[in-house]
């Protein structure tokens, strides 16, 4: 099987799993998710989070995100810019909310770009290193890749269900590891890999 169809599987299953969880038990390990995260994760105020907005049976990161406001971060959430790109746009108490794309909604277009210094990553799936599999179009990989240009290295949280988590997945050196995988069941620091 190539590379490109195990991810595809991967996928699957781990979307599968997650999809078998039910809307109370979802619920439930959101806030487990927002407990151990809003005590966890470090954290200097003005910091930058981007978190996002859930869609389908992701989990819920907005209570996660109001606690971390509640310790001073600045949030932002991620935009469709064009087709291929994302920008993070500054997410204000009060401010409406339109459509970004991909099913989520996030601030407008008055909002401020901003570029994350912590960035909660949403997945399909994810294995013990720390490498994941998103939804197939390379959002968060050219995000990443934009801010390593800029200079600047964002720790990657990877925010999921532990259900999801799979043996292995396929990477390359090119593939860019996260920091840490905060689930239900505790928040994991990744072993030391290939960032860049």
């Amino acid at each position: 099987m190539s590379r490109k169809h195990l991810k595809s599987e991967l996928r699957r299953q781990a979307l599968a799993a997650r999809d078998a969880i039910g809307a109370e038990a979802r619920i439930e390990a959101s806030l487990e998710i927002d407990r151990i995260g809003a005590r966890e994760i470090a954290l200097q105020p003005g910091v930058v989070v981007s978190g996002f907005w859930p869609i389908r049976t992701e989990v819920d990161v907005r209570p996660l995100m109001y606690s971390l406001r509640e310790r001073g971060a600045r949030l932002c959430l991620p935009v469709v810019a064009d087709k291929t790109t994302i920008i993070f746009r500054e997410l204000v108490r009060g401010a409406p909310m339109v459509e970004t794309g991909f099913g989520t909604a996030g601030p407008g277009p008055e909002a401020q770009v901003l570029d994350p210094e912590l960035m909660l990553v949403p997945l399909a799936a994810f294995d013990t290193t720390g490498h994941r599999i998103g939804y197939g179009a390379g959002h968060y990989d050219r995000a990443i890749a934009n801010l390593h240009e800029k200079g600047i290295e964002p720790r990657l949280v990877g925010v999921a269900f532990a259900a999801q988590e799979v043996e292995s997945v396929p990477s390359e050196s090119h593939d860019i590891a996260l920091s840490a995988i905060l689930t239900e069941r505790g928040l994991r620091p990744m072993p030391e890999t290939k960032t860049r």
